[in-house]
């Protein structure tokens, strides 16, 4: 009987290799997810303490704790519309030690809105689970006495002629920053962005009557729309929310598709071994599970999404796209 060529027994030798490699990484992965985590963790913040984005981490971080079995360190590095401190998770260690809590600005929007990032999110970071998603309601302060709906604000803002007329942000590069971009491109007119540094001072100048409108936060935006200091014309998510029902969306207001929202969720550096990804991921998810964590958030005006590492991987590759075409086609620029 002929023994086999040179070529064929390397290419055994080599399949077999492969083979062993394959089970002893499945096998290390299993073990490492099972030991997986013997520390405490951190989980980065972009933004300062006491917004939306802290409030969620920490509370998810703390619900976390209790299904890990160790700590979750809430750390913020405020800056750069969170790209600061996406950077500095991209950098760490790749072993589920660090995660960052991204943004729709920080992850999807920055990168056609600064080319210069140094960090790329689809090759620098591993998507773990979208956390929650809120809509921006379209308000404007109560002395527009003749402005009542999204189209008799864009009526006012064309009759005033290109970049007369104003609407503040909470920064440049935010949804609110996009969402006011984009309904003036619809609207068919120039404006005036006015970003402010928080969405504190943004509202505060809308109520001030100083800037006549804005894109605001649910949350942040209800309580003053209770009140009767600013009035809501719409809102951007593409039904309306059962926290506002009488609040027409921006797509029933005949601004077709129109959608923007701002969203959570928490990422790892791209290279952490998929096993403690899905471990992560099912912690997230059992942390949102619970009711009174739904309830927390909902009282902050946030809808619980808890999406598996996979849901939240399509979510962002459909997003980055989506947007880098929304920035291209509007004519978005760094200010």
């Amino acid at each position: 009987m002929k023994k086999p060529c040179t070529t064929a027994r390397r290419m055994a030798r080599g399949l077999g290799v492969v083979g062993l490699a394959a089970a002893l990484l499945g096998a290390s992965g299993a073990a490492l997810a099972e030991a997986f985590p013997s520390k405490p963790l951190r989980m980065v913040v972009g933004f300062a303490p006491g917004g939306g984005a802290d409030i969620v981490a920490r509370l998810i971080g703390a619900k976390m704790a209790e299904n890990l079995g160790q700590q979750v360190v809430v750390e913020n590095r405020a800056g750069a519309t969170g790209t600061i401190a996406a950077d500095n998770v991209a950098r760490s260690p790749a072993d589920g030690y660090s995660l960052f809590l991204g943004s729709q600005s920080t992850m999807v929007v920055a990168p056609s809105l600064f080319p210069t990032l140094p960090f790329k999110p689809e090759k620098d970071f591993a998507p773990v689970s979208q956390v929650v998603t809120m809509p921006l309601i379209l308000v404007v302060n109560p002395a527009l006495a003749d402005v009542g709906t999204a189209q008799e604000l864009a009526d006012y803002i064309r009759k005033r002629g290109d970049a007369a007329v104003s609407y503040a942000s909470s920064g440049q590069g935010g949804p609110q920053h996009i969402a006011g971009e984009l309904y003036a491109h619809m609207v068919g007119a120039k404006v005036t962005h006015v970003p402010y540094k928080g969405e504190s001072a943004a509202i505060a100048d809308v109520l001030g009557g100083h800037v006549p409108y804005m894109f605001a936060n649910l949350p942040v935006a209800l309580p003053h729309i209770a009140s009767g200091k600013l009035r809501p014309l719409a809102i951007t998510s593409l039904k309306r929310d059962p926290k506002a029902p009488g609040i027409p969306t921006l797509a029933e207001s005949g601004f077709k598709d129109f959608e923007v929202s701002t969203w959570y969720g928490v990422f790892a550096p791209a290279a952490t071994p998929r096993p403690v990804v899905d471990r992560l991921s099912q912690s997230i998810r059992a942390a949102l599970d619970q009711g009174d964590t739904q309830a927390r958030l909902s009282e902050q005006g946030f809808t619980v999404v808890g999406s598996d590492a996979e849901a939240f991987s399509r979510f962002v590759g459909a997003e980055l796209p989506r947007w880098s075409v929304v920035i291209r086609d509007i004519g978005i620029k760094p200010e």
